[in-house]
């Protein structure tokens, strides 16, 4: 993988993963052929998937699994097409949770040898597969930022000026715009907003009409 996050939740930033190329394992004559992609929702993710079922589509199985969202909302799906429960979907699940990974999709596709590998023997194929196509693929850090769109009087936009002089770094950007009343659209780091927009009520005396949305 092209990036990596420690083993902390970082409140301001998450990993999401980027198309990567196919590998291949082969285990006691079967074939496992992995790919990892970035899907940012169950269409896009199913569109991904047939184009993979329709590559193979002499293919014993294709089990997949898919994160999308972000690390308060993500939303989780996998499927064993058809090999025992647990054996292919969950481990593949396991690699993309292992990599703290979001928007993507790993499907693994087999071909059959001829063995019977058992349900260990299938999971940890399935697992391996996932993990190695995880790590043929780039990944992109989202920056994760909160905009506070606050409008105050003119009395008080050199309170507001200074205090983004004083506490505005970190991240932060300003856009400005001036008519009847000043409007500051200020994104800050996702960890910072609350403290910012805390910050401006005070210095303001509860006068700041704070909205308040969030982007990545």
């Amino acid at each position: 993988m092209t990036d990596a996050l420690d083993d902390r939740e970082d409140p301001d930033r998450y990993l999401a993963l980027a198309d990567g190329t196919e590998i291949e394992i082969r285990v006691k004559g079967s074939r496992f052929i992995g790919q990892a992609f970035h899907a940012t929702g169950e269409e896009d993710a199913r569109a991904r998937l047939s184009v993979i079922r329709r590559r193979y589509h002499d293919a014993t199985h294709h089990c997949f699994a898919v994160r999308i969202g972000s690390p308060e909302g993500v939303l989780e799906r996998f499927d064993d097409d058809g090999e025992p429960s647990g054996t292919a979907g969950t481990p593949i699940l396991s690699a993309l949770r292992g990599g703290q990974l979001f928007d993507g999709l790993v499907v693994v596709t087999r071909y059959f040898g001829g063995t019977k590998l058992g349900t260990g023997g299938l999971a940890r194929a399935y697992g391996k597969a996932a993990r190695e196509a995880l790590g043929a693929a780039p990944t992109r850090t989202v920056r994760r930022l909160v905009t506070l769109d606050v409008t105050c009087t003119y009395d008080d936009l050199g309170v507001v000026e200074a205090l983004l002089a004083r506490e505005g770094r970190g991240g932060s950007s300003v856009e400005r715009t001036f008519t009847d009343r000043p409007r500051l659209s200020i994104a800050v780091p996702r960890s910072r907003a609350e403290e910012m927009e805390r910050a401006i009520i005070d210095e303001t005396g509860g006068r700041a009409y704070i909205g308040r949305s969030e982007k990545t």
